[in-house]
């Protein structure tokens, strides 16, 4: 099971990622969503992503975005684009057009909430399943997930706590994405991060 850390906002928490023992795979940034607390202008984002990865995949966290902020953020340092309400023909095109790799994010409530992953499974890399909170980290009933394929590499994110039993997610899931839980008064907190990134080690060494 891997990690993706998503909300990252400025450069020390950043650096201290990157250089960690056992560096996160995914590392996400809000690129559109003005609603979120984690969401960082273009200037300040062009500016933050401009470094060395050392092999960590950037994912640019997109809410139905237009032409115009895919425009301008299309030469900056992403692997990864995250989609929330973007339908299969546009994430198609997106992909086709920007030749990123997808995360295709469903929010989650019910059953047929997950069956949407039909619908893009052969246009996505990734399918993530997370709460209907989107900035608000939400809980929803892991069990819906039972009957996805082993074939698709999944992702699952809401309301998962930092210091949970992570292996309990193992058999749902191929990558955790946390944010809010590991923040202290609104900011990431590098204990947190830290004992996160230990935790899902722990859990492939085990496994």
């Amino acid at each position: 099971m891997y990690a993706k850390i998503c909300g990252i906002k400025n450069s020390n928490t950043l650096q201290y990622i990157i250089n960690h023992n056992y560096p996160p795979k995914f590392i996400g940034f809000i690129t559109n969503y003005k609603k979120s607390k984690r969401y960082i202008n273009f200037q300040d984002l062009k500016k933050l992503i401009n470094v060395d990865k050392n092999g960590i995949n950037f994912v640019s966290v997109l809410v139905n975005p237009d032409d115009y902020i895919l425009e301008k953020i299309k030469n900056l340092n992403f692997d990864f684009y995250q989609l929330y309400d973007v339908s299969p023909e546009k994430t198609q095109s997106i992909k086709k057009k920007y030749k990123k790799k997808i995360i295709t994010a469903l929010t989650i409530e019910k059953k047929s909430d997950v069956d949407k992953y039909k619908e893009f499974e052969s246009i996505s890399d990734i399918i993530l399943f997370d709460s209907k909170g989107y900035e608000k980290s939400i809980g929803f009933d892991h069990r819906l997930l039972n009957d996805v394929p082993n074939s698709i590499t999944k992702m699952l994110a809401g309301n998962i706590g930092y210091d949970d039993k992570l292996d309990k997610y193992s058999k749902i899931t191929d990558i955790i994405d946390i944010s809010g839980s590991l923040e202290t008064s609104g900011e990431k907190d590098i204990s947190k991060i830290n004992f996160f990134l230990k935790n899902i080690v722990k859990i492939k060494n085990e496994n």
